[in-house]
């Protein structure tokens, strides 16, 4: 298991009612789980509009389930915002 950092930007952080986090997990699909988990309610409809960057590579759409998260690695979560 991988333990990093998972960044969070614009509505995404007034969701999540913080700016950043540790995530301990193998794959994307396991942090977000945990962050669905610590944080019900609008960030879980955040992230469904979210783009995600992994150590700073788009996730783009591949499954989550096979983006393997690195020892010391960061995830960005970026949801849409008007004029980006």
């Amino acid at each position: 298991m991988a333990a990093g950092t998972i960044r969070y930007w614009a509505a995404a952080k007034a969701a999540a009612g913080t700016a950043e986090e540790p995530y301990a997990a193998e794959n994307l699909a396991e942090a977000l789980d945990a962050v669905r988990e610590r944080h019900p309610g609008e960030l879980t409809r955040v992230l469904l509009r979210c783009s995600f960057l992994v150590d700073g590579d788009p996730v783009g759409t591949r499954s989550h389930e096979t983006v393997r998260l690195a020892e010391g690695g960061t995830v960005e979560v970026l949801p849409p915002f008007a004029g980006g």
